[in-house]
């Protein structure tokens, strides 16, 4: 019988933890690596759950699921976040697949998104894919530090049974994230070879917000399809503008 680990990355403030794990409890294992800067309440709180729990200091997201990947005994994992849970239709979902010999390797799951919230619907985050769940031995994730994928050697396929995700809650949760992924996205494409042109900066928002708004039906959402179409068009042009910053200051030590 195949066995399935959950692999749950614990940050330093987790009040939406509980939810995620008790939508999991099925599993074979639940494998919780704990950000080092974590509160002596929230390690307490992840061992209500599992035992299997380890500290480890956080770089970025990839990086810390590839420290834990080795450690994971089961031919399946399931990557969860912290802020997801999983629909029972789901779960029921998921104990097929690792049953069934003829599986593919790796699962694209969609993903339904709350923003501030409120369920969007459209602006693009109606066909949200993410592979999180594959054959253990098969996947690593890509040496990047914002939007890492897990690469699967073999074959993929998609799962329509929906994860959710209680995204944003608040503009201060929104923007300490859009700081540090706007840096860590300028910085990644940095080391790729990218530069930022002054059409990125100025033409890549607008093709953003117009994308989301008119293309993905953002406006069908509201006020909160409009604040989060606009929120998505300025991360880009952080983005862009940070890249530009970084380019240029290469550019001023090599003079």
């Amino acid at each position: 019988m195949s066995t399935l680990t959950v692999l749950t990355l614990v940050p330093s403030d987790s009040d939406r933890l509980p939810k995620a794990l008790e939508s999991v409890s099925w599993a074979d294992v639940l494998f919780c690596v704990i950000d080092s800067r974590a509160s002596q309440e929230t390690i307490d709180l992840v061992h209500q759950y599992t035992d299997q729990a380890p500290v480890h200091e956080y770089v970025n997201a990839a990086s810390q699921r590839n420290w834990a990947l080795p450690q994971i005994q089961t031919e399946w994992t399931l990557v969860l976040d912290a802020d997801e849970w999983v629909s029972e239709a789901l779960a029921a979902r998921i104990r097929e697949i690792i049953q069934d010999p003829a599986s593919a390797d790796g699962y694209n799951i969609l993903r339904h998104s709350y923003f501030l919230g409120k369920l969007i619907r459209y602006c693009g985050w109606h066909r949200d894919y993410n592979l999180r769940l594959f054959r253990t031995a098969k996947g690593k994730y890509l040496d990047k530090r914002v939007h890492s994928k897990v690469v699967i050697e073999g074959r993929v396929d998609k799962i329509k049974d929906v994860m959710y995700h209680n995204t944003y809650r608040s503009f201060e949760e929104y923007f300490d994230t859009f700081q540090r992924f706007t840096t860590w996205g300028a910085q990644d494409a940095y080391e790729r070879g990218k530069r930022a042109a002054l059409r990125d900066i100025i033409l890549r928002p607008v093709h953003r917000f117009l994308k989301m708004y008119f293309w993905d039906r953002g406006f069908l959402d509201g006020y909160h399809g409009a604040v989060l179409c606009g929120l998505s068009a300025c991360s880009v042009f952080t983005k862009y503008a940070k890249l530009w910053k970084i380019q240029s200051d290469a550019e001023q030590k090599k003079a």
